[in-house]
C-alpha cells in the first residue's frame, strides 16, 4: 500500500489507482469524466441513424443503448472480470472509427447486418489480445497512423453533409441553405471559442456548450419539433437482438480491419493510462493488463452488438482528465459506469438528442473528425519518414481516398468485392498493411 501511494505521489496524483476517494470527490471526478465523453458516445449512433434515415423512435433507442453499453463496458474495464479488463480508470464509449463501414453495411443489409458484423468481427480484436507481441510487428505505428488519418478524412464527408442539412435537406431541396450552414458554423465557432478559454471547465465542456446553444438557436428558428415525440416517460429495457441478426461477409471483413487497428490504439491508450496512473509500463504485470484491456475492448464490442449498440473502444480523452483532476482511482469508473447505465435506461435522454437538427451535430462532428485525422498525422510524424515509408503512405492514401472520392471505380466488380472495398478505411488500411510488409520486407 505504501509503495502504491509513493507511485501515485510521484505521478502527481491526489488519489492512486486503488485508493478509495471520499464520496464527494468520487462523484465530482465522475461527473467531469462524464462531461468529457457524453457527446462522443451519443454522436456515432446519431450520425449512423441519420445516414440510414431511421425513424425517431429507433434513433432514440440506439442512443440510449449506446449509453447503456458504454456503462457496462466501462465497469468491465475498471473492475477486471477474470482475464477481461485492464483494471485501470479506463472509460469505454462508442467508437468513431467504425462509422464509415457501419453505414455501408447498414445501407446494404440494415441494422441486423450491422450488429451481426460487429459481433463476429470483434473476435479479431479478442484474438489479437492473445497474440499481442506478434501483431505489433505487422500493425506498426506507420500503419496505425495511416488508418487513423484515413478514418478522419473519410468521416469529414459525413460531417460536412450534416452541416448542409443531411439526408432530409437533400430530399426537400434545402441542402446547403444558409440557415443550415450558418447554424453549423455557429456551433463550430462556439466550440473553438470555448476550447481556447483559459478556464479548464469551459475548455472541458466546450463541445457540450456549443451543442446546447446550437440546439436552442435551432429551436428558436423552428427547426426542432418536440411534438413528434409521443412520450418522454417510461424505461428503456435493453432487449438483446431487438433488430435481428444477419451476416454479410463483406461487412464482416470491413469491420474486422478496423478492429485490428482499434486493438493497437487500445494498447497505446492503456500504456498512456498506466503511465499517468503511476503504474508500470513494462514487465509481466503490464503485459497482462494490456492484454486484458484489449480483450475487454473486443468482448465489450460483442456485448454492445448483443444489446443493439455499436463497437466500443477506450476513450483517450479520459487520460487527459486523470491528469487534470489528479484522480486515477478505478473506483471512480464504477460511478461513471452507473451514471451511463442510468442515462441509457431513460428514453427521454435518447429522444431529446435524436431531435437535434443535423447542422447542429455537423458543426461539432466536423471538428471532431478533423481532430481524428490530425491525430493520425501526429502518429505518422512521430516515425522516421524515409523513401520506403513515403511509398507506403502514397499507395495507402491513393487507394483509400480514390474509392471515397470516385466510388464508381468499383461499379464493374462483383457485389461482395465492391462492398469490401467501398470503404476508404478498408481499402487504404489493407494497402497499408500489405505495402508495409512487402516494401519494407528486407528491414
Amino acid at each position: 500500500m505504501e509503495k502504491e501511494q509513493t507511485a501515485a505521489q510521484s505521478a502527481g496524483l491526489i488519489y492512486g489507482l486503488n485508493d478509495r476517494p471520499p464520496l464527494k470527490d468520487t462523484v465530482f471526478a465522475a461527473l467531469q469524466h462524464l462531461l468529457a465523453i457524453f457527446v462522443a458516445i451519443i454522436t456515432p449512433p446519431l450520425i449512423i441513424a441519420g445516414a440510414l434515415k431511421l425513424d425517431l423512435e429507433t434513433t432514440g433507442f440506439l442512443v440510449s443503448m449506446a449509453l447503456f453499453a458504454s456503462g457496462v463496458s466501462t465497469f468491465i474495464q475498471c473492475r477486471r472480470v477474470g482475464p477481461v479488463g485492464c483494471g485501470l480508470l479506463c472509460i469505454q464509449g462508442t467508437s468513431f472509427s467504425f462509422i464509415g463501414p457501419i453505414i455501408s453495411a447498414g445501407l446494404t443489409g440494415g441494422l441486423s447486418s450491422i450488429f451481426g458484423a460487429c459481433m463476429v468481427a470483434s473476435s479479431v480484436e479478442m484474438l489479437i489480445s492473445r497474440v499481442l507481441k506478434y501483431t505489433r510487428k505487422v500493425i506498426t505505428p506507420l500503419v496505425s497512423g495511416i488508418v487513423v488519418t484515413l478514418i478522419g478524412m473519410s468521416l469529414i464527408k459525413v460531417g460536412i453533409s450534416a452541416c448542409g442539412g443531411g439526408a432530409a435537406a437533400q430530399a426537400d431541396g434545402t441542402f446547403g441553405a444558409l440557415h443550415h450552414v450558418g447554424l453549423a458554423a455557429l456551433v463550430l465557432v462556439l466550440i473553438i471559442f470555448f476550447n481556447r478559454s483559459s478556464n479548464r471547465y469551459l475548455r472541458m465542456s466546450s463541445i457540450v456548450i456549443g451543442l446546447i446553444i446550437g440546439y436552442i438557436v435551432a429551436w428558436a428558428m423552428g427547426m426542432v419539433d418536440f411534438s413528434a415525440v409521443q412520450s418522454y416517460g417510461g424505461f428503456n429495457i435493453p432487449i438483446p437482438f431487438r433488430y435481428g441478426l444477419s451476416f454479410d461477409i463483406s461487412a464482416i471483413i470491413a469491420l474486422a480491419l478496423v478492429y485490428l487497428i482499434t486493438a493497437i490504439e487500445a494498447y497505446g491508450d492503456i500504456t498512456a493510462n498506466s503511465l499517468i496512473s503511476g503504474e508500470l509500463v513494462e514487465g509481466e504485470t503490464f503485459v497482462k493488463r494490456a492484454s486484458g484491456g484489449i480483450l475487454a475492448d473486443g468482448f465489450n464490442s460483442m456485448l454492445a452488438g448483443i444489446f443493439n449498440s455499436f463497437p466500443n473502444s477506450i476513450f483517450a480523452q479520459n487520460n487527459g482528465m486523470i491528469q487534470l483532476t489528479g484522480v486515477a482511482s478505478r473506483y471512480v469508473g464504477y460511478f461513471i459506469a452507473g451514471f451511463l447505465i442510468l442515462l441509457g435506461l431513460f428514453p427521454a435522454v435518447g429522444l431529446v438528442f435524436s431531435l437535434m437538427p443535423e447542422p447542429v451535430l455537423g458543426g461539432a462532428t466536423l471538428l471532431m473528425f478533423g481532430t481524428v485525422a490530425a491525430a493520425g498525422i501526429r502518429i505518422i510524424a512521430s516515425q522516421r519518414i524515409d523513401r520506403k515509408a513515403t511509398l507506403v503512405m502514397a499507395l495507402s492514401f491513393s487507394f483509400g481516398l480514390s474509392v471515397e472520392l470516385v466510388p464508381d471505380i468499383l461499379c464493374q466488380l462483383p457485389e461482395t468485392v465492391k462492398n469490401i472495398f467501398s470503404s476508404g478505411i478498408t481499402t487504404g488500411g489493407l494497402t497499408a498493411i500489405l505495402a508495409n510488409l512487402l516494401i519494407r520486407i528486407k528491414e
